[in-house]
């Protein structure tokens, strides 16, 4: 079993322990995602890598932001807090993300090993950024950068 998947379940015991209902319920609904992600994949008892695992958090994360931004919207403010203390949970899942520097790096690196010149070779290039990265950039991050090099 994968390490952050071990921890996952740690933590979501510590929750039942300590009868924390908004970690609880967050945890287990992370939980609940990485499973159907595991069954939707290779059926019942599959284990996913952690990169798979890291990129789900990161989709819980995202559909948690759209609430907070409807829920402002709508002057739901307590609702909105409850999605930011589940965000704030779900981020201690995440790895730690790589600063400006590592990025515009690992761009530049992609790009002179691909020897891509143009906007049509960004895909090559996204696709070796995320292997390099495993996870500690987002995606949206490392896009804006290669576009800049990219003309």
């Amino acid at each position: 079993m994968n390490s952050l998947i071990d921890s996952i379940t740690a933590d979501m015991k510590t929750a039942m322990r300590d009868r924390n209902k908004v970690a609880l319920n967050t945890i287990r609904a992370l939980k609940s995602a990485v499973t159907n992600a595991a069954i939707e994949k290779s059926g019942a008892g599959t284990e996913l890598p952690e990169n798979e695992v890291i990129n789900i958090v990161r989709k819980q994360i995202k559909q948690r932001q759209d609430s907070i931004e409807q829920f402002e919207k709508a002057g739901r403010a307590e609702l909105a807090d409850n999605e930011k203390a589940e965000i704030a949970i779900l981020e201690n899942y995440l790895p730690t993300p790589l600063t400006d520097e590592e990025i515009v790096a690992a761009v530049e690196a992609s790009i002179a090993e691909i020897g891509a010149e143009s906007k049509k070779d960004m895909g090559q290039v996204m696709k070796l950024l995320q292997e390099k990265t495993g996870g500690k950039a987002d995606g949206k991050k490392l896009s804006q950068e290669v576009m800049k090099r990219l003309s």
